[in-house]
């Protein structure tokens, strides 16, 4: 039972370390069940969804084992934890119920078991209720590569031939999954022949998994583009890897930093992962100088300017940031018309941000913004991971005080929240109390 106290009004200076990305490690702890060598993963952030993850894989018989920092691989500060996992015999081929409805990710093992071990049952996954995320083009997918996928009494159920493998195909994606790409990614690596891969996903996570299996000896190219080759091994091997930077977390604290007039910088931020969030916060006003150890985030002195987004696949205009980008036009100089393409329920938000003083008008998939003078605190309710941090950003920038409650989700996507924005001068504190369901409490800070 947690909920967070803002008091609004201090603007936000100093330096925050920017977290490995959970939407890339999660793939990565999937395809350590790839060989029977160990695999070590190095800035893997601390996260309710990495803990999930975790106790899925030693769940399935992988041994997980907490080690010295990888820093020598670091590009920019490692401040996460660092595992070395070893699946050199597994004990099933089963992602029980229990382990999976916590997130959506948990899918993500059933490319790696059915590659491995010729077969996988995976329940259907649950995770944030932001929209109709089904599981068909990982089915699809997997069955180009000669699976038979079945779907009965909640689980997925996939063998491969009777040969005992998977052998290479031709996946075309209908429309671009970033999911379905890493499954089937990881699949085909162990697949005979060769595998091509139409209409992937381009995401800077898809790039990272493929310099894992690389690492690992798979044979991938075309990552980064639509169109993915993969040529199929008989066997992968260990490797050491780190996790990129969080490009969702680097975009959030620029926004914070925009939004409470202060400057920021953010060490280990990549500025080549989220070009265009860069781009669109510099037609806000917003001054934004990118350097060799991150990016430095500097408020406008003439006030913010309401800019239109759309979401969009990579390289396009995250999802993962419309929430906190409507929070930045809520507050801007005029008008913005933010547009949702990707999920169709993703405006679960504005409620609570309309008790908070913002003036939002939403028609089916687009939502006006008319920017105000100011937001006022009030007492709010998290409903997702993003939408729980747009308010966390409408409280530093309101007036008195906000009480957020059902923040466990902050727990499943950012690393030290509060002790990363304490540091850098917001009055925020986590108190018990709150309107939350039993979610095991937060996750400890392991660098404060």
């Amino acid at each position: 039972m947690e909920k967070l106290k803002i008091m609004g009004g201090q603007p936000l200076n100093g330096t925050i370390s920017i977290s490995g990305a959970k939407n890339a490690a999660l793939p990565l702890l999937a395809a350590t069940l790839l060989t029977d060598q160990p695999v070590a993963l190095g800035n893997v952030p601390a996260l309710a969804d990495i803990d999930s993850m975790v106790s899925l894989l030693t769940e399935l018989g992988a041994e997980i084992e907490p080690v010295k920092t990888l820093s020598t691989m670091a590009h920019g500060p490692d401040i996460g934890r660092c595992y070395e996992i070893t699946a050199a015999t597994l004990s099933g081929s089963e992602a029980t119920y229990d382990l999976v409805r916590k997130m959506r990710a948990s899918v993500l093992v059933l490319g790696p078991l059915l590659a491995r071990t010729g077969a996988a049952r995976v329940s259907l996954p649950g995770g944030c209720a932001i929209g109709n995320r089904p599981v068909d083009l990982h089915v699809k997918g997997l069955a180009a590569l000669g699976a038979e996928v079945t779907l009965a009494g909640g689980y997925i159920e996939a063998r491969a031939p009777a040969c005992g493998y998977l052998t290479g195909g031709r996946v075309v994606f209908p429309l671009v999954s970033v999911g379905a790409t890493e499954n089937i990614m990881m699949a085909a690596t162990l697949a005979r022949g060769q595998t091509t891969m139409v209409n992937a996903a381009r995401e800077p996570e898809i790039v990272d998994l493929a310099n894992c299996l690389r690492a690992m000896g798979a044979q991938v190219s075309g990552d980064g583009t639509d169109t993915i080759i993969i040529d199929g091994v008989e066997q992968l091997h260990g490797c050491s890897h780190q996790v990129i930077a969080d490009r969702i977390e680097t975009g959030t604290f620029a926004i914070a930093a925009a939004l409470t007039g202060g400057t920021l910088t953010l060490a280990g931020g990549r500025a080549d992962l989220i070009e265009t969030v860069i781009d669109l916060l510099r037609q806000a006003g917003v001054a934004i100088d990118v350097g060799h150890q991150g990016l430095t985030v500097s408020a406008p002195a003439g006030g913010l300017q309401g800019v239109d987004v759309m979401t969009e696949p990579y390289p396009g205009f995250p999802t993962d940031l419309q929430a906190q980008i409507m929070v930045l036009m809520a507050v801007a100089n005029g008008a913005a018309m933010v547009t949702e393409t990707i999920f169709e329920n993703r405006f679960m938000h504005v409620p609570e941000l309309a008790r908070m003083g913002a003036n939002i008008n939403v028609h089916q998939s687009s939502a006006m913004v008319r920017g105000v003078p100011q937001l006022t605190g009030a007492q709010v309710m998290a409903t997702d991971l993003r939408a729980s941090v747009s308010l966390v950003l409408a409280g530093l920038v309101a007036g008195g005080e906000t009480e957020i409650n059902r923040v466990y989700h902050l727990d499943r996507g950012y690393e030290c929240l509060v002790e990363k924005l304490r540091a850098v001068g917001a009055d925020i504190a986590r108190h018990s109390g709150g309107d939350d369901a039993d979610n095991g409490g937060p996750i400890a800070c392991p660098h404060h």
